[in-house]
């Protein structure tokens, strides 16, 4: 059946009034880490402590855990600050290609590709706060780690350096 513009326009109307008196639902109810991101306020997770085995040998941080699509399009977004042992890390589950930006970034990251071993892929060091522009894996990605900008040059982070934690990359 072929609908003209007026006949559209009038079940979007409905659609609406319908969806404004709760009879039928548009969208599905935000969740904590979109509520916090339309506010404009940094989300808060579940953290646990992950090991980066460095040629200098270990070094930790205290992590926050994205796992949700809704936690990952949030990430570190709105975050004024973060300690210089602090991160989040991005868990995808699948290994694939993916690419980061700074949208909403107000901090200034280094950006850590990691495979489905734990191996460091690549490093976007430096990444600028607000900066649109996509930032790639070199190959195919299971976690993304983002710590403050710097820090991976100043505590020896290199690509093939292996990564472990409490939850994605256990031992």
């Amino acid at each position: 059946m072929r609908l003209g513009v007026t006949s559209i326009s009038l079940i979007l109307v409905v659609a609406g009034l319908l969806a404004s008196a709760g009879a039928i639902a548009l969208a599905p109810h935000a969740s904590a880490a979109q509520t916090a991101a339309a506010q404009g306020a940094p989300q808060v997770l579940p953290s646990e402590t992950l090991r980066v085995e460095t040629a200098r040998g270990p070094v930790k941080f205290r992590i926050m855990v994205a796992k949700t699509e809704q936690q990952r399009e949030v990430g570190l977004m709105f975050r004024r600050e973060m300690a210089p042992d602090q991160g989040m890390i991005f868990d995808f589950f699948t290994p694939q290609p993916v690419a980061f930006w700074m949208h909403n970034t107000i901090l200034p990251l280094d950006i850590i590709f990691i495979d489905k071993t734990g191996r460091i892929i690549n490093i976007a060091a430096n990444a600028k706060p607000f900066d649109d522009t996509p930032l790639p894996s070199d190959g195919p990605a299971r976690a993304v780690l983002e710590i403050n900008a710097g820090m991976a040059a100043k505590l020896g982070i290199r690509p093939g350096d292996l990564v472990r934690d409490e939850d994605v990359y256990r031992p």
